[in-house]
């Protein structure tokens, strides 16, 4: 009997033996293959999450869209405010609460937590009122000024030259949009309490650029900052944005300049831009004694510039991810629209460091002139910058003055007085003349900086001259730039 349990036992272990020799390498073959079934799975899921919030940001713009009608018309006494998401930049609706803060910043807070006054005094004003006051009482448009800032404490320059040349803040809201999250910069910004407002830029990832443009990396960032704000900023209705960059003072009448022009923008559909810089603003290339000039100009300046609600409708819906600046100047965005600039710069930066690593900053952008005048551009008549008026004068005039060489000019071998004109008919030859003549000699979109028509006017010792192609001149021609 003992030895039959013997031999049922060791037959046990036998078998109990032979079925993990055999079975175990095959559990373990089928291991990875159950765990990429499963990594499998859950990525599925995620594209389907990731897929229904997409599908939920533009429900929540549909009903943002309702909400803002329905609370405007049936009750004014309501405010809605809009809390801007990290990821797409959409908006949501909190009614009559403040506005959460996103996991990307600093303040942690709920939606539903009332602040007290201690804290809404001390933290950025993110929130957006459904409608604001875009009139004033006397029916001139409130005009903001959004500045864009980022990591320059500097900053203090720019909102102490704003501020104390600002003549209501009722008309001239500043509105500060920082990007980058630097806390110093921000600090500086929030020192102003309510002379001007902070809004920021929520979405702090990491942007994605092309492994040839990874030192351009800065100019991604910009772009995507200059999108979100007038975004942010055109959603509350103003008709007009100035905008201006942390790195700028202003004139005088920097403020009066754009309120003397900003109705041109809406009667001649060929304007799409005013701008408060002259890029040949140096002084010996300017008349100092006529702060008052205006001018058209095909060429974009930027640098402290006006545009309208309808413009960034249009370019909104087509902003690009990097260098906005030179797209907007191609053609399929400018479509032949021009910019009003002034003869004496209204802006002059301060700025050498930054992404462009002082580019131009000092060849060109130190020597920049700041009118020292105020000029009542509200009271003069500016009609002369419509382009049927304009044409008719500026562009027969030119043609009428006499063609002269540089050397002639250089020499003052020209006899008679008043205005003249030096031919150019290449690309080489309008380089060459312009670094002989201190101008800038780069093209965008084959447009010179400056130029009308191809015509640059500047001053060269107390005379006015235009650069001008020949009369029979049939546009600009990209291959130049």
């Amino acid at each position: 009997m003992r030895s039959r349990k013997i031999l049922m036992i060791a037959g046990f272990l036998v078998t109990w033996t032979y079925v993990i020799i055999y079975f175990m390498p095959k559990v373990n073959t089928e291991l990875p293959l159950l765990r990429n079934r499963h990594e499998q799975a859950v990525q599925q899921l995620e594209d389907g999450v990731r897929q229904e919030y997409h599908k939920t940001d533009k429900l929540m713009i549909n009903l943002l869209g309702i909400l803002q009608a329905k609370y405007a018309t049936e009750a004014p006494e309501k405010e809605i405010r809009i809390q801007a998401l990290p990821q797409n930049s959409q908006t949501i609706l909190s009614l009559q609460e403040p506005p959460a803060i996103g996991p990307d910043q600093e303040l942690q807070q709920d939606v539903l937590e009332t602040p007290n006054e201690t804290q809404t005094s001390h933290r950025p004003q993110t929130e957006i009122p459904s409608t604001v006051a875009t009139r004033l009482a006397n029916n001139q448009p409130v005009i903001p000024v959004l500045v864009f800032a980022c990591n320059r404490i500097s900053i203090s320059k720019c909102l102490d030259n704003l501020i104390k040349y600002r003549p209501s803040t009722e008309q001239f809201p500043i509105i500060v949009s920082q990007d980058c999250g630097d806390e110093a910069t921000r600090n500086v910004i929030l020192s102003y309490d309510q002379q001007v407002s902070l809004i920021e830029q929520p979405d702090q990832t990491d942007i994605f650029v092309p492994p040839k443009e990874k030192k351009f990396k800065g100019y991604y960032k910009i772009a995507r900052h200059y999108g979100w704000a007038l975004n942010n900023t055109f959603s509350k209705g103003y008709e007009f944005v100035i905008i201006v960059e942390d790195d700028l003072n202003v004139a005088p009448d920097f403020f009066e300049y754009f309120l003397g022009t900003h109705h041109l923008l809406k009667q001649d559909s060929s304007l799409w831009c005013v701008s408060a810089w002259n890029d040949n603003g140096k002084a010996n290339l300017i008349d100092s004694t006529h702060p008052e000039l205006l001018y058209r100009t095909d060429f974009f300046p930027g640098l402290g510039w006006m545009l309208t609600k309808e413009l960034w409708q249009e370019l909104s819906v087509k902003w690009p991810k990097s260098f906005w600046d030179d797209w907007i100047r191609h053609p399929e965005q400018r479509k032949n629209r021009v910019c009003i600039r002034p003869e004496i710069s209204r802006t002059r930066t301060f700025g050498k460091v930054g992404v462009s690593n002082g580019l131009f900053f000092d060849k060109y952008l130190r020597y920049i002139k700041l009118s020292e005048e105020f000029v009542p551009f509200t009271k003069m008549n500016l009609s002369y910058l419509l382009k049927d008026n304009y044409d008719k004068t500026f562009l027969k005039e030119i043609y009428t003055y006499p063609v002269v060489t540089y050397d002639e000019l250089r020499r003052n071998l020209i006899t008679r007085d008043g205005p003249v004109r030096i031919q150019y008919n290449t690309r080489e030859v309008y380089k060459r003349t312009t670094k002989m003549l201190g101008l800038m000699d780069d093209f965008k979109s084959g447009v010179p900086r400056t130029a009308y028509h191809g015509v640059v006017s500047f001053m060269h010792n107390k005379r006015r001259v235009y650069l001008a192609p020949n009369v029979n001149w049939k546009g600009y021609d990209l291959s130049w730039s």
